[in-house]
């Protein structure tokens, strides 16, 4: 069964970091792009980074710009979101999503979407 799990979620203050992972089973993540979103309360889905099935190729939402870097270890079926210089306006579930061809920041164009994990960015 293919599943996408993320993990690495939690409270952080502002200014501080989080890495985000998100870990594939059931099809070798290498096949694939894979997206970050997330949703805060009240919002739409928001695509904030993504990374070609080689790593070849990334992007950025211009909120995030600077701050988050993506990367993949494929052997490890894992890609990685490292989130510095948080702010309270991170906050929100984090999902990662996998699709079949290259499909930057768009929602719909993802196939696959895990779970998501809390990200809450608060002194």
């Amino acid at each position: 069964q293919l599943q996408l799990v993320e993990s690495g979620g939690g409270l952080v203050q502002p200014g501080g970091s989080l890495r985000l992972s998100c870990t594939a089973s059931g099809f070798p993540l290498g096949s694939s792009a894979i997206g970050w979103f997330r949703q805060a309360p009240g919002k739409e889905r928001e695509g904030i980074s993504c990374i070609s099935n080689s790593g070849g190729m990334t992007n950025f939402a211009r909120s995030v710009r600077g701050r988050f870097t993506i990367s993949r270890d494929n052997a490890k079926n894992t890609v990685y979101l490292q989130m510095n210089s948080l702010k309270p306006e991170d906050t929100a579930v984090y999902y990662c999503a996998a699709s079949h061809w290259w499909s930057g920041l768009v929602p719909h164009q993802y196939q696959y979407w895990g779970q998501g994990t809390q990200v809450t960015v608060s002194s």
